[in-house]
């Protein structure tokens, strides 16, 4: 498949039943044991980016949440009093974000929010954030995403994504790593020393790493300054 057919098909996924499952995971209502867990670990992983950036002067620095989702991390960091740029793929998670931020904090120039994939967001940030993507794009693919993602970034950039390691590779491959063929579009895994090659190509050196680990939930987070 090429980009266009998976950019096609993340896009149709969450502007339809993806939304509605995604939503659920990231709020706060009843789910099962499985989303309950996935909704957890995501929580963990914005929880340890939050408290990276919590000794910033976030009222003076710009950042970008590229594939925002429904603005679990964009809306603290808005409310922290930086200025947050959010952009996702579907347009059904950016409306439900802009509802939650006019909800959580109300009308503010802070918190800008468009419907953009990775590769067509433009602008120069302090920092760009991009949690949770890449799992849904091959290397070739995310390659070509985190070094965009780089160009923007001014001083730092901050990536999560599924490590390709031998143990979940096998747990992808049995079907356990996201339980349940029609709820998720494919899932692809990488190797972290792939992602640092590809940040020190674009002039970036990884700083902090981080490890999400839940049952069904794998988030390995890097955060890498430029040289």
């Amino acid at each position: 498949m090429n980009a266009t057919d998976d950019k096609t098909i993340v896009k149709e996924y969450f502007n339809s039943t993806g939304f509605d499952r995604w939503r659920r995971i990231y709020g706060d209502g009843e789910v099962n044991k499985v989303q309950l867990d996935i909704r957890t670990g995501h929580q963990q992983t914005v929880d340890t980016v939050l408290n990276w950036l919590k000794t910033d002067n976030l009222p003076q620095i710009s950042i970008c949440d590229a594939g925002c989702g429904v603005g679990s991390l964009s809306i603290p960091l808005a409310q922290a009093g930086a200025e947050v740029y959010g952009s996702d793929i579907s347009e059904k998670m950016i409306q439900e974000a802009k509802d939650r931020a006019a909800a959580e904090i109300g009308n503010t120039n802070k918190l800008k929010f468009a419907v953009q994939d990775l590769e067509t967001i433009t602008g120069n940030y302090h920092t760009v954030i991009c949690l949770d993507v890449l799992i849904h794009y091959p290397q070739n693919e995310a390659d070509r995403m985190i070094s965009h993602l780089a160009s923007m970034a001014q001083s730092r950039i901050i990536l999560s994504f599924a490590p390709k390691t031998f143990a979940l590779s096998l747990l992808k491959k049995i079907g356990s790593f996201f339980p349940g063929a029609s709820k998720a579009t494919r899932a692809y895994l990488h190797r972290e020393v792939d992602v640092v090659k590809i940040l020190e190509s674009n002039g970036f050196a990884v700083q902090r790493q981080a490890m999400t680990r839940t049952q069904f939930y794998f988030s390995r987070i890097l955060e890498a300054t430029r040289k």
